[in-house]
């Protein structure tokens, strides 16, 4: 396990790391080649290796951080319950989109972000919507104590606060992937909200709520018992991601989804962990609790 928890932190900052670097590339490098000619020799290779495959390593990454943590902390059952839903379910939506234009509107996937499916998604697609939709849906699940006090409602309200998590991310993500001067997808008819049809926005809920829900129910007869400790990766996962959209947004003018973002994505999964960190109850003192419980019985008995 104590190689797991490694790899798992290893994973993790790289995945970090390497949205330092896109940032680095995409911002600075792009807009002003010179620079790379007054690095290092080690530096223009980091340079180039960020630029021609970047995207694709810090997907991967956060894949691999948070696939080891659920199969850590969740088990190999319900990591896999939540994964092959999650990344099935959203390539389909993301084939249908493609398409077709349902359900998102009609776009296309251009280059930087590894082989294309079907010559259509870029294979890391599926996998980001796993890793963040794992990240949102246990910080909604853990904050609405649905485990502790189970019930259809906070059932519901996990899959529906998870996918709007998600779909909070993508109002900062993609003005900045799709409108830039150096854009991974193109919306072949530009909609209202920074070059984004509505569409898309209903499209990202609806596919989030699809494959948490078909997780739900695959663990519906198992709680999940996370402590509040154990949330850290989510969080951090849905923070720094948020971060790196928030930094693409910004650089090119595009406020007032950074705010609806901050509004609706970071602050309730703030707030959400901030929950599940005030009722957790510490293994030790838990342990500790049932001991003394068991003592008093001993002692009563006799």
């Amino acid at each position: 396990m104590k190689q797991i928890v490694i790899a798992e932190r290893v994973c993790l900052i790289g995945h970090i790391v390497s949205m330092v670097f896109g940032l680095v590339g995409i911002l600075l490098v792009v807009p002003h080649p010179e620079i790379i000619m007054d690095l290092s020799e080690v530096g223009q290779t980091a340079m180039q290796w960020s630029m021609a495959g970047g995207g694709v390593v810090y997907m991967i990454l956060g894949t691999a951080a948070v696939a080891l943590y659920a199969y850590r902390t969740l088990g190999l059952r319900l990591w896999l319950a939540f994964m092959l839903p999650s990344v099935l379910i959203s390539l389909t939506s993301e084939l249908l989109g493609t398409s077709t234009g349902f359900p998102f509107g009609h776009y296309t996937y251009l280059s930087g972000l590894g082989y294309k499916i079907a010559g259509l998604v870029p294979f890391t697609i599926p996998l980001s919507w796993f890793y963040l939709g794992c990240a949102s849906y246990l910080l909604a699940r853990a904050g609405l104590e649905v485990d502790k006090k189970p019930s259809l409602l906070r059932h519901a309200g996990a899959v529906a606060l998870g996918s709007l998590l998600l779909t909070s991310w993508d109002f900062v993500l993609d003005p900045a992937m799709s409108q830039t001067a150096l854009p991974f997808w193109y919306w072949h008819q530009p909609g209202a909200f920074f070059g984004m049809p509505y569409q898309n926005f209903v499209g990202w809920l609806g596919t989030g709520c699809v494959f948490m829900t078909v997780a739900a129910l695959l663990w519906r007869n198992t709680p999940i018992q996370l402590q509040g400790w154990q949330l850290n990766l989510p969080l951090i996962v849905y923070l720094s991601n948020f971060a790196f959209a928030t930094v693409m947004s910004l650089a090119a003018g595009f406020s007032i989804p950074v705010l609806l973002g901050l509004l609706l994505g970071t602050t309730p999964a703030v707030l959400l962990w901030w929950k599940a960190q005030s009722t957790s109850t510490p293994a030790s003192l838990e342990s500790t609790t049932k001991e003394m419980q068991a003592a008093e019985v001993r002692v009563a008995l006799k």
